[in-house]
């Protein structure tokens, strides 16, 4: 079974904000995890980005609880370690401005868990920061998408 930590891209849509083109992603990823095929994750980091979203716009309060619950009972959490904090901080001050990201990379790597992404440039930086892991860590939607559908 793969085990799959989800970019908060993907959960988004769980609490009623639209995603430009992820909603083949979202079908693939309900039918794998359905049949069991995947275990899919997530991080208090992600949770931290989805509010942070969400409260810049008009959102519904019963919408942001139903997601967060939601997402709690159906998915696992992953947890980072010690170290997970400190290689997001050594890859910030290396020039990536994203930080939730780098943690989300950090605890993918640090439990065994693919991260699921669109984000071309984590990966890029990711790859010219030596991260060897980057490689079998980071999966681009589009891959996932050539191998699951």
């Amino acid at each position: 079974m793969e085990k799959v930590l989800l970019d908060s891209t993907y959960l988004l849509p769980i609490f009623g904000v639209a995603v430009k083109g992820v909603e083949r992603v979202l079908e693939v990823l309900e039918s794998l995890h359905r049949s069991r095929a995947i275990k899919i994750y997530y991080t208090c980091f992600n949770i931290l980005e989805i509010i942070g979203k969400i409260s810049k716009m008009q959102y519904s309060v019963r919408m942001v609880e139903m997601g967060i619950n939601s997402i709690m009972e159906s998915f696992q959490q992953a947890y980072p370690k010690p170290q997970s904090y400190m290689k997001a901080l050594r890859l910030k001050s290396m020039g990536f401005n994203d930080l939730i990201d780098l943690l989300l990379y950090t605890t993918s790597v640090d439990n065994s868990l693919k991260m699921l992404t669109r984000d071309k440039d984590l990966l890029e930086f990711l790859r010219k920061s030596g991260e060897g892991e980057a490689e079998t860590t980071i999966v681009m939607e589009e891959e996932f998408l050539r191998n699951y559908k």
